[in-house]
């Protein structure tokens, strides 16, 4: 046998050998792409546990194109604890498919909610013209009793529900186009105790004279996606978010989420933007960030860190402009920075530029 012969051999006999191993008809290929939480750093405030949610999505079962159990597992991975699916009641373009009640996306997602370890609270939209609007039925027992011809007697059922209401988008220009009102309607529903937050941020649009309002009527501020398409088409999930409504609450429950929307201990983040009571503001900026004394100091200057320790990014304005510090700088999620002032310098007052406690306000601080 020539030198040819036996390679042609010893091939033969090597690919019967890794036949015999495998499967010819069918090899599995390993390109399925395992599923990760995107973990968000939010520091805890004293007293409470930090929790990320979402009042405001939607599925295939109103306006949406996302099964509910897809919607569970986009929240998951995104890093949220608490979501809502908020299906319109009286907007089903897509009714001809789907014959089942409005209970069903909450029915077909809640033991996927269970097994990702998500607080999933039953909730239902009711839709409506200005006024009063859209707004988000949270905690509710049974959506389909919403499903109500008179608007005032779905509120009726919210309140025997026990339930409690978010106005969506109070800002939206296909409702208020040229100006942003609180309807006599909106006032009694929050007299009644039954709308108990506005959001101030929605889909990619953010509204400052609906945070006043949140203040002034001491209610819980909401940032919600308003989600109708995949989110990761949307938002950039890996560098950013979507939009979040940070949760205060004392323990890590539904009772817990409620207890803390109905304290209005909540605070809007979006877009690296911070909206709510200044007090909460404040609190979460102390958890977050660290500044330590100068650790050096020479003929002219001192030195100091400023430590972040959240995945919130900090914008200043220095207001103290003669003490030697950059007119306007930066504290970028997980990082450190140095700030240099001038020796003699005895404050360092700054304004937290994406730190928002009012329309015309911000979270006023002095570093040194």
């Amino acid at each position: 046998m020539n030198k040819l012969h036996t390679l042609i051999l010893a091939g033969l006999i090597c690919a019967t050998s890794l036949l015999a191993q495998q499967n010819a008809n069918n090899i599995q290929l390993e390109l399925e792409q395992k599923a990760q939480r995107k973990n968000i750093l939010i520091p805890d405030i004293d007293g409470y546990q930090t929790l990320k949610g979402d009042f405001h999505i939607h599925t295939v079962f109103s306006d949406g194109l996302v099964w509910p159990t897809v919607r569970v597992k986009e929240c998951w991975m995104e890093g949220l604890d608490v979501m809502a699916i908020t299906d319109h009641l009286e907007y089903r373009p897509h009714k001809n498919f789907m014959t089942e009640g409005h209970n069903h996306p909450y029915n077909l997602a809640v033991s996927e909610a269970q097994k990702h370890n998500i607080i999933f609270v039953k909730a239902a939209e009711i839709t409506r013209s200005m006024p009063p609007g859209h707004l988000n039925a949270l905690f509710i027992n049974d959506a389909d009793s919403l499903n109500q011809k008179n608007v005032d007697d779905v509120f009726e059922s919210v309140k025997e529900q026990k339930a409690l209401m978010l106005w969506n988008h109070p800002g939206w220009k296909a409702q208020q186009r040229d100006t942003c009102l609180v309807y006599e309607v909106h006032e009694k529903l929050i007299k009644e105790g039954l709308v108990q937050g506005m959001e101030v941020m929605n889909y990619t649009e953010w509204y400052p004279v609906v945070l006043q309002w949140c203040i002034d009527y001491k209610l819980a501020v909401f940032a919600n996606s308003d989600i109708h398409g995949i989110s990761g088409y949307t938002y950039d999930v890996q560098k950013g978010h979507r939009p979040m409504t940070l949760l205060f609450a004392k323990d890590r429950s539904s009772d817990g989420v409620r207890e803390a929307i109905e304290s209005a201990r909540t605070i809007a983040w979006f877009d690296q933007q911070l909206a709510g009571p200044e007090d909460l503001i404040k609190e979460l900026f102390d958890a977050s960030v660290n500044l330590k004394s100068a650790f050096y100091t020479d003929d002219k200057y001192r030195y100091m860190e400023l430590s972040n320790e959240s995945d919130i990014k900090f914008s200043f304005i220095n207001e103290t402009t003669s003490n030697g510090a950059p007119e306007k700088f930066e504290l970028q999620p997980r990082k450190t920075i140095v700030i240099r002032v001038n020796k003699d310098a005895e404050s360092f007052k700054v304004k937290v530029d994406n730190c928002h406690t009012g329309m015309f306000k911000n979270l006023q601080l002095n570093l040194m």
